[in-house]
């Protein structure tokens, strides 16, 4: 079953491919009246399918710079998701949030204002077989495939 369609996002026919890389950082895209980018350059290595992935994870170096996807609010800075290692989340707006996960180091604080492209965080591998950031987009509280807010490949 496919996830409902973000108001005003570019629509994608399907997932990168597994192995697709993401585009520069500079990129970017509008949905929800927010202006989105890539949260860190990488290959991705499992795509959305809303089952057992709920976002896309992107492979890396460790210490490699983790980004804001769009402007916001920190909601959350910790550890204390099971599951998630060093995990950071962006409240934007009334309707969309982001999720960042397993990372090496968090750089920003429980509410702290955070612009897009802004570093939050070095990637890392924490609660995680490999190096790797598993980003998420939540739309009113449900995961939608991260690609349908952010640029094309």
């Amino acid at each position: 079953m496919q996830a409902p369609a973000a108001r005003g996002a570019q629509q994608h026919a399907a997932s990168a491919p597994r192995g697709a890389s993401t585009p520069e950082p500079a990129a970017t895209a509008h949905a929800g009246a927010l202006t989105w980018s890539w949260p860190t350059q990488g290959r991705i290595i499992r795509g959305f399918n809303g089952t057992t992935s709920k976002g896309l994870d992107i492979a890396g170096q460790a210490g490699q710079p983790v980004r804001a996807a769009a402007a916001g609010k920190v909601v959350y800075a910790g550890n204390e998701l099971r599951g998630f290692g060093n995990l950071v989340i962006v409240k934007h707006n009334s309707e969309y949030i982001s999720v960042y996960a397993h990372n090496q180091k968090i750089l920003v604080k429980d509410g702290q204002a955070v612009r897009r492209g802004e570093t939050i965080a070095l990637m890392g591998s924490t609660d995680a077989p490999r190096v790797e950031l598993h980003f998420e987009v939540r739309l009113r509280g449900k995961p939608i495939d991260p690609e349908q807010v952010l640029p094309r490949h």
